[in-house]
This record gives C-alpha cells, sequence and structure tokens, in this order.
C-alpha cells in the first residue's frame, strides 16, 4: 500500500461509492494507512464524502463521525464545509430536522469562496435544490441549475451536468412540456450511465418512467419502472423504491426531486 498513492486510492474509491458500494469504499480507504500527513487527510476527507453520500442515498448517519476525523486533523477546507452543507441539507430534506435558516447563507458563502469552476458549479447546483426543496423559489432554483450546468460544462465535469440537466428537465416537466424534458432527462441518464453512478441513473430512469406514463405509455412507464425497483431493492435505495412501486401500481404520482 505505500507504493500506491492517496488519490489513486481516493479514486477507486470514488468509482465504489457512484456504484453503490459504500461500505466497499470505506472499507479499501481504512486499508491504507499512509505515513505522510497530507494524505491522511486526504483519505479522511474522502471517507467523510464516501459517509455523506451515503447517507443520502440511503438515510444513514455515518457523515458525522467522518466529519468529525477530518476536523480532528485540522481540515478546515473548502471541500470539507461543502459536505457538511450536502449532509445538513439531507438531513432537513428527509425530515430529520428543520431547516435552521443558514442553508442558503452557507451555499452562497461557498460559491464565492469556490476555488475552481466545477467547485462553483457543484455548489451552485446544491443551491438550486435548496431553493426548489426548502424555499419554494423556482425562479431562483432554475437559475443556479443553468449556472451548474454551464460551469460543469466548462470544467467538463459530467456528473455535475447530469444533476443540472435533471432538474432542469424537471422544471420543463412542470411547465408541460414533455419533449425539452425528454431531452434533458435522457441526456442526464446518459451521462450517470457513462461515469458510472448508479443511484443517479436509477433515479433518472424512474424519471423516464414518469415521462412515459405523461406520455400515455402506461405499460412501458410499469415495465420500466418494474426493472428500476429491482435494482433499487438490490442496493437499498429505498426512496427509488418508493417511486417505482407507486408507478407500477400506476398511481398518479409526481416523482420527488432529489
Amino acid at each position: 500500500m505505500s507504493q500506491l498513492a492517496a488519490a489513486d486510492v481516493v479514486t477507486a474509491a470514488t468509482h465504489l461509492m457512484r456504484a453503490g458500494q459504500w461500505p466497499a469504499a470505506t472499507a479499501l480507504l481504512n486499508a491504507a494507512s499512509p505515513d505522510d500527513p497530507t494524505e491522511r487527510l486526504t483519505l479522511t476527507l474522502a471517507r467523510a464524502e464516501v459517509a455523506t453520500d451515503q447517507d443520502f442515498a440511503q438515510q444513514t448517519d455515518h457523515a458525522p463521525a467522518a466529519i468529525a476525523a477530518a476536523e480532528a486533523l485540522g481540515d478546515q477546507s473548502w471541500d470539507l464545509a461543502m459536505l457538511k452543507l450536502r449532509k445538513d441539507y439531507s438531513t432537513v430534506l428527509f425530515g430529520s430536522r428543520a431547516d435552521d435558516g443558514d442553508l442558503a447563507a452557507r451555499a452562497g458563502q461557498l460559491i464565492a469562496d469556490a476555488p475552481d469552476d466545477a467547485r462553483r458549479g457543484a455548489v451552485s447546483f446544491y443551491a438550486g435544490v435548496m431553493a426548489d426543496n426548502l424555499y419554494s423559489q423556482p425562479d431562483e432554483a432554475f437559475a443556479h441549475y443553468t449556472t451548474a450546468f454551464q460551469l460543469g460544462e466548462k470544467a467538463g465535469d459530467e456528473l455535475l451536468m447530469s444533476l443540472a440537466l435533471r432538474h432542469l428537465g424537471d422544471h420543463a416537466h412542470t411547465a408541460g412540456d414533455l419533449v425539452l424534458a425528454r431531452q434533458h432527462w435522457e441526456r442526464s441518464t446518459e451521462l450517470r450511465q457513462k461515469v458510472g453512478h448508479l443511484l443517479g441513473a436509477l433515479a433518472q430512469q424512474t424519471l423516464l418512467a414518469v415521462l412515459l406514463r405523461d406520455e400515455g405509455d402506461t405499460a412501458g412507464s410499469q415495465a420500466l419502472a418494474a426493472e428500476v425497483n429491482r435494482w433499487a431493492t438490490q442496493v437499498d435505495l429505498q426512496f427509488i423504491v418508493r417511486e417505482t412501486a407507486a408507478l407500477m401500481a400506476d398511481r398518479t404520482q409526481r416523482a420527488p426531486q432529489h
């Protein structure tokens, strides 16, 4: 392991995380024990990212301890502050606590302090979902998603582009433009598949099943929902399991945007 750079371990763990293999990603990061303090901090921050990602996907609560471990090593980075924002957003979104009112302000500060376009785009996206899901500010949300997509495209960050397109497609869908919604959602799905993001791809296919239903293809919608439901059940993505179960039963339900 001493011959393997921490950055390479983090890259491998990131691929496992995107594949929904959070325990394996954590185990890989835990197996590395570099002597260099910078590399130790890199691995600790990566463990915090994996924990934050798992908490959102499976509504667990691993991130607080992982974030505290990074803080104990003296991490005061933009990246750790972003992970704290992501964790707090998911906690509020899923109802574990009420919004204390500072999430939007923190997102705004992270936008101002972002060290590069990819990071600025990432926090712009989160500012968008907060505006949509917490504050009922659709115009502000749309502007943030547009910025996130533009910055993702500029930085070559395909995952960020896919996130923005998912939510831009939702706005088109809400406006009744099913053609534009399909364009955005299909492109978002392709990008998530390309980067190996299992949760994202399944979430997108759920929206495509919603779109098939809205286009009048109930059988196609139910068939796609059934396939996504099988995948989501195997990796314990309960919010996707619930959404696809409703589509399989052909209950009229708008899939939530997370």
